[in-house]
C-alpha cells in the first residue's frame, strides 16, 4: 500500500508556526550535509488540480537554499524535444548530486492526461507506466533519493478550491477552461490516477498521499516526509560507506573461455587497394545521398564506435564524415567524465548529446565504457557494471522506439597487429600523440578486456541495437565494412 499520510486532518495557525522554525532548520541543515553526500534528491509533485502543488514548491524555496534546489515544470514538449526521445528532456533536468530537484508535472503528467482522454488505449498506457518504473529504478539504484507526492483532494473539495481561487483577482489565472474540464471529470481522472500510483509505487520510488484541502496541514506533512527520508538516506548510506570495502580492479583469472566472438573472426580478410578506391567512392556517394533524406525526412542516426587501441576507428570514422555535409554530423569523443559529469548518473553525458532529427551523432567510445573499461579497471563495482546490461538496453529501445537508427561498430585487430600499429606510431612524429602510457598498460589486460567484451555482445547485441565486429587488421577492409554496413541500415530505415 501507498506511504500515506493522515487524511483529513487540519493544522491551525498557532501549532503550524510553533512548527515551522524547527523544521526550516533542520532541512538547512540536511542540505549542508547533503553537498557532500554524494546523491541527488528528486521530490515529484502530482495529483488533483488546485490541490497545493506550485503552492507546497513555493514554500520549500522560500524555507531552503534556493542555491541547493533545481525547480522544474514540464510544459508539452516543444519541436526540438519532440525531435528526441520522451525522456531526453526528463535526463537533461536532473539535480546533479547533492542538489534537491522539485518537479511539477514530471514524467507522471503525458501518460495520465493521454489515458483519460482516450489518446493512448490501456496496453500503451502500462507501456509508459513500465518505462517510468525502469527509469526511476536506474536513478535510485544509482544513489538517487526519490520521493513522489500525490496531493489529493475530493470532488467536492476541489470545486470549493478552483472557486476560491477564481474569486481572487490575484489567483483567478489559475483556473482555466482546462481546469474546469478536469473537474467535471474528476470520477475518470481517479480511476486512471488509481492505476497510475499502484502501478509505479515501489520500494525504490513511493508514493506519498497528502490531504491538499489545508495549506499549513500539507505544507507540514512534505517538509516532515522531505526531512524523514533525506536523513534516513543519509544514514543508510554512512553505514554503508563504512562497510564497503575499497574498489580494486579486477584481478586476472586463470580460467578464460577458450572461445569468445572476437576469437571467432577472421581477421585475414583483405582489400587491394585498387578495389578499395572504388568501393569507397561508391559507398561514400551512397551515404551522402542517403543522410541528406535522412535529413529531409527527419531520420536521425546515432553511431558507436568501441574497439581495441589503434584499431583504426578514427580512420574509419573520418571516411564517414567525409561523405557526409559537416552541417549533418557531430563527432563526440568520449574520454573520463568531467566533474560536472560525475555528478549525475553515467548515462546523463550520453543523452544529452542524441541528436535532433535528421542529425547524425558519432561516438568515438560511449555508454559501454561501464562494461568494458569500468569494469576491467575497477572503476565501478560489481553490481554497477552488471546492472548496466539491463540499462543500456533500455536506453537503446528508447532510441529505437524513437526511430534513431542506432549502429554499433566493435573494431579488432589481433594482439600481433596492435604491437605493429603501436611501434610505428611510436616512431612517426605526427602519429606519436595517438600512443600513451595506457595504451601500453591496457595491453597487459587483453584476455581480461576480450572477456568483457563478449559478455558485451552477448548482454547488448538485440535485434533492435545489433552488434557489427569489425575484421580491423587490414585497414581498407574495416574502412568499406564500417561504410557498408551504414549504408545498409540508414537504406532499410528509409526503404531504399
Amino acid at each position: 500500500m501507498f506511504e500515506t499520510a493522515e487524511l483529513g486532518r487540519k493544522v491551525s495557525r498557532q501549532e503550524y508556526k510553533a512548527q515551522v522554525p524547527q523544521l526550516r532548520t533542520e532541512l538547512l541543515e540536511l542540505q549542508q550535509q547533503l553537498r557532500s553526500a554524494g546523491f541527488a534528491v528528486i521530490v515529484i509533485f502530482a495529483g488533483v488540480d488546485g490541490a497545493g502543488k506550485s503552492e507546497t514548491i513555493d514554500v520549500l524555496n522560500e524555507w531552503m537554499d534556493p542555491r541547493g534546489l533545481l525547480t522544474r515544470a514540464f510544459d508539452p514538449p516543444t519541436s526540438e524535444e519532440q525531435e528526441r526521445p520522451h525522456f531526453w528532456r526528463y535526463w537533461l533536468a536532473l539535480p546533479p548530486k547533492g542538489r534537491i530537484g522539485l518537479y511539477l508535472s514530471s514524467w507522471y503528467s503525458q501518460p495520465l492526461v493521454d489515458r483519460v482522454y482516450g489518446q493512448i488505449d490501456q496496453a500503451i498506457f502500462d507501456q509508459s507506466l513500465n518505462r517510468i518504473t525502469t527509469f526511476e529504478k536506474e536513478l535510485a539504484a544509482d544513489g538517487t533519493l526519490i520521493l513522489k507526492f500525490w496531493m489529493h483532494l475530493g470532488k467536492k473539495a476541489q470545486k470549493r478550491r478552483l472557486d476560491a481561487l477564481e474569486k481572487d483577482p490575484l489567483t483567478r489565472w489559475r483556473v482555466t477552461k482546462r481546469e474546469k474540464r478536469h473537474w467535471k471529470m474528476y470520477d475518470l481522472f481517479e480511476s486512471v490516477a488509481d492505476r497510475l500510483l499502484h502501478k509505479t509505487n515501489t520500494g525504490e520510488a513511493p508514493w506519498y498521499i497528502v490531504e491538499g484541502a489545508d495549506h499549513n496541514y500539507r505544507t507540514l506533512s512534505v517538509a516532515t516526509l522531505l526531512r524523514d527520508a533525506i536523513r534516513r538516506h543519509l544514514e543508510r548510506r554512512a553505514v554503508a560507506g563504512g562497510e564497503k570495502l575499497p574498489v580494486k580492479p579486477v584481478a586476472r583469472v586463470e580460467t578464460r573461455q577458450p572461445h569468445t566472438v572476437l576469437s571467432r573472426l577472421d581477421m585475414s580478410q583483405k582489400v587491394a587497394r585498387a578495389e578499395y578506391d572504388l568501393l569507397l567512392e561508391k559507398y561514400q556517394g551512397k551515404l551522402h545521398l542517403l543522410t541528406r533524406e535522412a535529413k529531409a525526412r527527419q531520420v536521425s542516426t546515432i553511431l558507436v564506435f568501441e574497439g581495441v587501441d589503434a584499431a583504426g576507428k578514427g580512420g574509419a570514422i573520418h571516411r564517414l564524415t567525409g561523405a557526409m555535409d559537416a552541417r549533418l554530423y557531430q563527432v563526440i569523443p568520449i574520454a573520463a567524465p568531467t566533474d560536472e559529469e560525475r555528478a549525475q548518473h553515467y548515462l546523463w553525458r550520453f543523452w544529452r548529446h542524441l541528436p535532433r532529427a535528421g542529425r547524425v551523432t558519432i561516438f568515438d567510445r560511449s555508454w559501454y565504457g561501464r562494461v568494458l573499461v569500468e569494469r576491467v579497471e575497477g572503476f565501478a563495482d560489481d553490481a554497477a557494471w552488471r546492472r548496466a546490461y539491463a540499462e543500456i538496453n533500455d536506453f537503446e529501445e528508447q532510441l529505437a522506439e524513437h526511430g534513431v537508427v542506432l549502429v554499433k561498430y566493435w573494431a579488432h585487430i589481433t594482439q600481433e597487429e596492435q604491437l605493429r600499429r603501436f611501434e610505428s606510431r611510436q616512431e612517426t612524429p605526427y602519429k606519436s600523440y595517438k600512443l600513451t602510457a595506457e595504451d601500453w598498460r591496457n595491453r597487459e589486460k587483453w584476455e581480461l578486456y576480450e572477456q568483457a567484451v563478449n559478455d558485451m555482445v552477448a548482454y547488448t547485441s538485440t535485434n533492435f541495437a545489433p552488434w557489427t565486429l569489425v575484421e580491423g587488421n587490414d585497414k581498407y577492409f574495416a574502412r568499406l565494412k564500417v561504410l557498408r554496413v551504414l549504408c545498409e541500415r540508414l537504406g532499410a530505415a528509409l526503404n531504399r
